[in-house]
């Protein structure tokens, strides 16, 4: 059983507390924090957490914990992770790491050099129907992921600081885009190396400094594509999508809206439909596991579960950095109107020498099969390509 210090108590920490008391069920929030103690105290009477605080440090150096959880606004991560490693307590982070990419750097680093757990809390990796497609594709059903497509829309976030760039970080791309650049990386392979970047960004629709819209394009060394797409002014509640390409297979995944689930009532339900839903009558797509749904369940189950077996989760410190480094390059692409590098000072994977190939299909010795159809004849037509001289030709065969 781990002992934990919740450190923020607005609708992220809602969840991720539902999530851990409602079923792993074996771990204890001994500790909740918030910036005003009123929060906080309210916070720990609603989920019967023994201990509040106003005080960050005295959550995370509490005797009896052994894991800090950090759900508050993204300018406080550093702190809240710094203070972790100092007390040699696991630390459990919400998307995004940081604010920066350097920033989210130091805090990789300091974790690394106290020698504690460190997960990156990136729930929509974890969601039921992405683990399922996941798990296909390293199984091999899609070929070679060549193109990833994720969505992310809604109304806006819920909490003042999120609107404001120098408590954020930035706008729709720091919010969501982080969401949707780590699916696209786990679909095409975390080995291979995000190269440069094109983004367009704006701000279209609120009288704020961040972008409410952004569009861009990550390039990775084995040649495939990740796309994102992020609104804070969609309407309709909450679209979350994701396409994937590859050689072999196409997967589409619709996480939130048109799920089949779906209700219409004209007086109305009293509240709460699902989150970021934009009100309580007419058609409304409202969630059986809103909590699973999301990927909370799955996401913590991974995390202690490492965390007990000595392993790394799914996602970690590591993983956040390079986030960060890639959004970094998106607003500067985004300024700069060009495609711009992704610096990364410390990558792990692979160089990318050779990925490229791997797409290429042999027909025999002299040929690679640029296309097989079946025609309406019942011939089947092969479009081939010899290796050396570049040639194209077609063969046919009967049925």
């Amino acid at each position: 059983m781990h002992k934990i210090a919740m450190l923020g108590t607005g609708l992220i920490s809602r969840f991720y507390t539902m999530s851990l008391l409602g079923y792993r069920g074996k771990d204890e929030i001994t500790i909740v924090c918030s910036g005003k103690e009123e929060n906080a105290k309210k916070f720990a009477e609603e989920f019967g957490i023994p201990n509040y605080t106003a005080d960050m440090a005295e959550a995370i150096q509490h005797p009896d914990v052994d894991t800090v959880i950090v759900a508050i606004p993204n300018y406080l991560h550093k702190k809240a992770v710094l203070l972790a490693a100092e007390a040699g307590k696991a630390v459990l982070c919400t998307k995004p790491l940081a604010t920066s990419g350097p920033e989210a750097l130091e805090m990789l680093q300091a974790v690394e050099k106290a020698g504690v757990f460190h997960g990156y809390l990136e729930d929509l990796v974890y969601t039921p129907k992405t683990l399922k497609a996941l798990d296909a594709a390293k199984k091999g059903a899609l070929g070679k992921v060549l193109w990833a497509r994720s969505r992310e829309a809604h109304g806006g976030p819920h909490s003042d600081w999120f609107w404001n760039k120098e408590l954020s970080g930035g706008g729709a791309i720091v919010d969501m885009g982080c969401h949707c650049i780590e699916i696209s990386r786990s679909f095409i392979g975390k080995n291979s190396r995000p190269v440069s970047v094109t983004c367009w960004a704006d701000t279209q629709v609120h009288p704020i400094d961040a972008e409410d819209h952004a569009v861009g394009l990550v390039r990775y060394a084995n040649g495939a594509v990740g796309q994102f797409e992020v609104s804070w002014a969609f309407r309709g509640g909450m679209d979350l999508r994701d396409e994937i390409a590859g050689t072999e297979g196409t997967v589409w995944l619709n996480h939130w809206l048109r799920t089949g689930f779906e209700m219409f009532t004209d007086v109305g339900q009293g509240g709460y439909v699902a989150e970021k839903a934009e009100g309580d009558t007419g058609w409304m797509f409202p969630v059986g596991d809103e909590v699973g749904a999301l990927g909370y369940v799955a996401m913590f189950m991974d995390m202690f579960n490492a965390m007990d077996e000595g392993r790394a989760p799914m996602e970690d410190f590591y993983d956040g950095y390079i986030v960060n480094a890639i959004i970094d390059a998106c607003y500067k692409a985004a300024d700069s109107e060009k495609w711009e590098t992704v610096a990364i000072e410390d990558w792990r994977g692979s160089d990318g020498s050779g990925d490229k190939d791997e797409a290429l299909t042999s027909y025999d010795e002299e040929h690679y099969l640029i296309k097989e159809e079946r025609m309406p004849s019942g011939q089947l037509k092969l479009i081939l390509k010899h290796k050396q001289t570049g040639t194209i030709s077609q063969v046919v065969q009967n049925k």
